[in-house]
């Protein structure tokens, strides 16, 4: 079971992308806002998070830049939802780090197959590294009991 999180200030969109999720075996608790996310965020790590691109205030994109950009949530598994139709807006979301895209109205089963999708390639991964770690690792440094070192 995860952990899924939607930002939607549509709340009948939101109670029904809910509803499907808890039907495939997900928790899943939803916000109105792009600022409620965020704060909800600094307190609960959820294991996705469904975003509606377009929110009054902060929009859903600003608050995917934001992420990618947190030391705490650049990995954070993110899914763009919205109505928008046009393939900019689909373009700037996967530019700006999301793991996907779904339309309104959605599938019900659709959705939940692009959430399984995205969780299943994270599933071997720790649900989340420190960033220094994962910059460590990725330049090839590790930590052991000696102190750090470089590996060839």
């Amino acid at each position: 079971m995860s952990f899924i999180l939607i930002a939607d200030d549509d709340e009948l969109i939101a109670e029904l992308a809910s509803q499907a999720l808890i039907d495939a075996g997900h928790a899943c608790g939803w916000v109105t806002s792009a600022e409620e996310c965020w704060e909800l965020l600094k307190t609960r790590r959820p294991d996705a998070v469904l975003l509606d691109q377009d929110m009054p205030g902060m929009s859903g994109l600003s608050l995917l830049r934001k992420l990618r950009q947190s030391a705490e949530f650049y990995d954070l598994p993110v899914l763009m939802f919205t109505a928008m139709s046009g393939a900019q807006d689909e373009t700037q979301a996967i530019y700006a780090g999301a793991q996907g895209f779904i339309r309104k109205p959605f599938d019900p089963r659709g959705l939940t197959n692009r959430i399984r999708r995205v969780l299943a390639k994270r599933k071997d991964q720790p649900r989340h590294k420190d960033l220094q770690t994962y910059l460590e690792q990725s330049a090839g440094i590790t930590n052991d009991v000696v102190g750090p070192r470089r590996v060839l």
